[in-house]
């Protein structure tokens, strides 16, 4: 044979082996996108109701992930199995004996009356004189005066004002508090389970306005009143799902995604705006996610890269706070320092076909990551890079713990938090370009060694702005205690500069008192840049003070 023809010949059989191989790439892709466009589609269908932390939604959405780790023959690596059991703390609930009988009228709880969440647990049975407030006997008190008189008081703290008074009245004379309002202005009271300001001596209630009308409205020398207040903790378990490939490595890498979402929206975090319940599906948030965590298991378990160990986590309670991932960093079920880096996907399920933009968090994590990611169009897609280890997503629970970490995301849209996130709109072609990238960036790192870690800035870990200034502190959502706990501390802003670090606990800015999360919220809301406020604050048994401009 002719050496040119031989030469031909060659030149012929690599061209179709490429071609081969191209094809059988795209068919491999075709498969894996209808698999992971059912992966979606299970997880956002109406029967899981939205995929609620504690819900028989998230429990279907469990046994599925396990059931798909299981075929992907990755090992049970949870505290019970394939799960990871946790406790989310949604504060306090009126117990079941509170009661009020007004005149032998009984009220109904919630509809009628509310206790606070501070009240003391007791019950009180004697007369009630209206306009009198007689030593050793309850006391109706009207907030109708206080509304007046501070109508036109931005800063004035109704809730503040009615625990203060509370906490008081005893030493008044007061063997309970009712309060109620006869004016014209909203104060806007309600039962407030986030409220974990401390117990008071007295039980305190309040009653809404149909209900007082029918005594207030009557001049009578007394009323017999027997009431009970109580309060029971309100909590309910969510569960991370967690499987292992072990490559017998001294080292693991950790890849996750969230696949809770909002339910109904019944924990205020929807963006819906029509007053009727319907289902938050969460098809890119994360269902997504969720399914691309499940193809890398099948596809990793079949992958020559083993340098490391693979733990995936499909954690539960992001929207809630994060407490999954929290929940995991804190009772790890393997040595979190043989972890090598993490990875993290939420929301990579709306890769648009004009721009191909996936924003990739953590960038700063790792010196190592500029050797393997840049802001060049790369594996499909053009990647705009974030440096910071923090954001809102479970990659923040790993990055403080020192752990480099990535976050893949395809950015916000008019969908999110809303019930039209539905799997129909996810650009499943794009999840499996992702993919691609992910496993391509493993496959690089797998014989790199062990990462070198780097501290980055923080970010705050909310999607949207509800106040005018930040103390620059990273809340922990999972916090049961009273006041607000830093879990992080932004580098340069007025807390970091006051001198409060994480774990550090603020009880009170201002003349406002901090008793739970909302509280918090609506404490900021009422300063503006420029403004210089004392902060009163809890580090271990000592408390501090420390002055904070904003």
């Amino acid at each position: 044979m002719k050496p040119y023809v031989k030469s031909a010949l060659l030149w012929s059989l690599i061209v179709l082996s490429g071609c081969s191989a191209s094809h059988r790439l795209t068919k491999k892709n075709e498969l894996l996108q209808k698999t992971m466009a059912g992966h979606v589609t299970y997880l956002s269908d109406d029967r899981l109701e939205g995929r609620r932390t504690g819900t028989a939604g998230e429990k279907l959405a469990m046994e599925y992930i396990a059931g798909q780790f299981s075929n992907a023959g990755l090992t049970p690596k949870g505290s019970d199995g394939y799960f990871q059991p946790f406790s989310v703390n949604e504060g306090k609930k009126m117990g079941s004996d509170c009661k009020m009988i007004i005149a032998s009228k009984a009220l109904a709880p919630e509809k009628d009356f509310f206790v606070f969440p501070y009240s003391a647990a007791a019950s009180i049975t004697a007369p009630l004189t209206p306009g009198l407030r007689e030593m050793g006997a309850p006391w109706l008190v009207d907030l109708r005066d206080v509304l007046e008189e501070n109508k036109t008081n931005p800063h004035f703290d109704l809730p503040g004002y009615v625990y203060e008074f509370s906490s008081k009245a005893k030493e008044k004379g007061a063997a309970a508090l009712l309060w109620y309002n006869s004016g014209p202005i909203d104060d806007k009271l309600s039962f407030n389970a986030k409220d974990k300001s401390p117990t008071v001596n007295i039980p305190v209630f309040y009653i809404k306005n149909d209900a007082v009308a029918a005594f207030t409205n009557q001049e009578v020398a007394s009323l017999d009143i027997a009431a009970r207040a109580s309060m029971t903790e309100n909590v309910r378990t969510g569960s991370n799902v967690v499987g292992y490939i072990d490559n017998g490595a001294p080292t693991t890498v950790v890849l996750g995604a969230h696949f809770d979402h909002l339910g109904y929206g019944e924990d205020g975090n929807s963006r819906y705006e029509r007053k009727e319940a319907a289902i938050h599906n969460g098809a890119d948030d994360n269902a997504s996610g969720t399914a691309t965590l499940i193809a890398l298991g099948f596809e990793l378990k079949k992958s020559s890269a083993r340098s490391n160990n693979y733990l995936l986590i499909a954690f539960s309670g992001e929207e809630l706070g994060l407490y999954g991932s929290k929940h995991f960093v804190e009772n790890p079920t393997i040595d979190l320092k043989s972890v090598n880096y993490m990875i993290n996907m939420d929301m990579v399920g709306r890769l648009n076909d004009s721009t191909k933009t996936v924003t990739i968090g953590g960038y700063g994590t790792s010196p190592y990551w500029s050797s393997v990611i840049n802001s060049t169009q790369k594996g499909g897609f053009t990647v705009k890079i974030d440096s910071s280890g923090s954001g809102p997503s479970d990659h923040t629970s790993f990055y403080r713990k020192d752990i480099p970490v990535l976050f893949y995301f395809t950015g916000l849209h008019t969908d999110y938090h809303k019930p039209s996130d539905d799997a129909d709109r996810i650009n499943y072609k794009g999840m499996v370009t992702i993919l691609r990238h992910i496993e391509n960036l493993i496959e690089q790192t797998d014989k790199g060694g062990r990462l070198a870690f780097l501290k980055t800035r923080e970010t705050q870990t909310t999607t949207s702005a509800r106040f005018s200034v930040s103390m620059g502190i990273m809340p922990d959502y999972t916090f049961s205690g009273n006041g607000v706990r830093a879990d992080g501390v932004s580098e340069g802003r007025p807390a970091q500069k006051a001198g409060i670090r994480a774990g550090d606990i603020v009880l009170q800015i201002g003349e406002y008192k901090i008793g739970s999360m909302e509280s918090y919220m609506q404490t900021l809301g009422k300063f503006k840049k420029g403004d210089q406020v004392k902060v009163i604050y809890q580090r271990g048994s000592e408390q501090l003070v420390a002055d904070i401009q904003f």
